[in-house]
């Protein structure tokens, strides 16, 4: 019996989805593609509501269609893709439905971390096998991009500046000579391993962590950037918070029953702090902490769960209480311009005689406890 899974990766999820794409478009296909680019943007930002061969695509990812059409090109000519932007901006996401679109696969990934050695990025051995019979293409263990580069796959490295700058440089040969040597197999089969075509990196950063591990200038010039920004339209963040929060309640087993009126609130005053501008034009002072619409599903989907799992107070009133713990994540005086927040924008809102706005300003307490 196939266990249950909290998220199926892309290629399970939209495996129909993408057969039907690969087999809809006949267009050229760059060497080891399993679709067109063509078919690889439409999959991820949609078919625009029009039918393609009668089957409407939904949208996974929301942002400009430009910004996919130029990912997907930088990939088709074997460039090494860096997606930088604002924490929570779905890039990790972006990624891997560029992945499971080209090769089938999201899976050949690897996190960066402080600890992240080179081993992962190149190889590494089964030391059972290398102490039984020594070093020898059995005992070899592939790291994803290895086994990527000779199966014809995308490769991702996820958070790339978290790594140290050693490990980082690891990448520079790999992307420039699009080989792997492997001295301790010298003079056996395997001792290299070369990128066949198909073969392509994706790396994710975080702007927050710019400094921590900074890219070397030589690692740079391999990379094509693409900042992923925030969604810029408001109703496109509502639907976006809206599906994914009432996916995340749904999927926990129980029925998501929060009023759009409340989402819709929750969503503009995380943009009022995280842009520093209401939609009025007011000033907002903007916290340290990120307020990113990946921090608004997860305050989203809690409310749903109190809403399904606790119910009584008014889902609004828990409103305050979720972006106070939100934004004291970086830097707890944080709260204070929250408060600072209250007392501004919202409760000239609340005074305009906006009835959401008003019944929020009436949990202000919330925020002083």
């Amino acid at each position: 019996m196939t266990a249950a899974r909290q998220i199926d990766p892309p290629e399970h999820r939209y495996a129909d989805e993408l057969a039907f794409l690969a087999s809809a478009d006949d267009g050229a296909r760059p060497p080891g593609w399993r679709m067109t680019p063509r078919a690889v943007v439409t999959f991820i930002t949609g078919s625009g509501g029009r039918p393609v061969n009668g089957r409407v695509i939904e949208p996974k990812f929301v942002g400009e269609r430009a910004l996919v059409e130029r990912c997907v090109v930088t990939l088709a000519g074997e460039r090494g893709l860096l997606l930088v932007g604002e924490p929570g901006t779905a890039k990790s996401m972006l990624s891997e439905l560029l992945a499971a679109a080209i090769c089938g696969t999201s899976a050949l990934a690897v996190q960066g971390t402080a600890g992240t050695t080179e081993d992962q990025l190149r190889y590494g051995w089964n030391y059972a096998l290398l102490l039984a019979k020594g070093p020898s293409a059995e005992s070899l263990v592939p790291s994803p991009i290895l086994t990527a580069m000779t199966t014809g796959a995308v490769a991702r490295v996820e958070e790339i500046t978290r790594c140290l700058p050693e490990v980082q440089d690891a990448l520079v040969s790999i992307m420039s000579e699009r080989r792997i040597s492997v001295p301790e197999l010298a003079g056996q089969d395997g001792a290299t391993g070369y990128a066949v075509p198909g073969f392509c990196l994706i790396a994710t950063a975080n702007l927050r962590d710019r400094g921590v591990s900074e890219m070397s200038a030589a690692l740079k010039r391999r990379f094509n950037f693409e900042v992923v920004p925030p969604i810029a339209d408001l109703d496109a963040e509502v639907a976006l918070v809206t599906r994914q929060a009432r996916a995340s309640v749904e999927r926990g087993g129980a029925r998501f029953a929060v009023d759009e009126a409340v989402l819709e609130t929750l969503v503009v005053a995380f943009r009022d702090l995280r842009t520093g501008t209401s939609a009025e034009g007011w000033e907002v002072e903007r916290p340290s902490s990120v307020m990113s619409t990946a921090e608004a599903v997860a305050v989203a989907a809690s409310i749903g769960l109190s809403a399904a799992y606790l119910p009584g107070p008014d889902p609004l009133s828990l409103l305050p209480g979720h972006l106070l713990g939100v934004v004291r994540k970086d830097d707890p005086s944080d709260a204070e311009r929250l408060l600072a927040y209250w007392d501004g924008a919202l409760r000239r809102r609340a005074e305009a005689g906006s009835r959401m706005w008003r019944q929020l300003w009436e949990h202000r307490d919330v925020l002083r406890d």
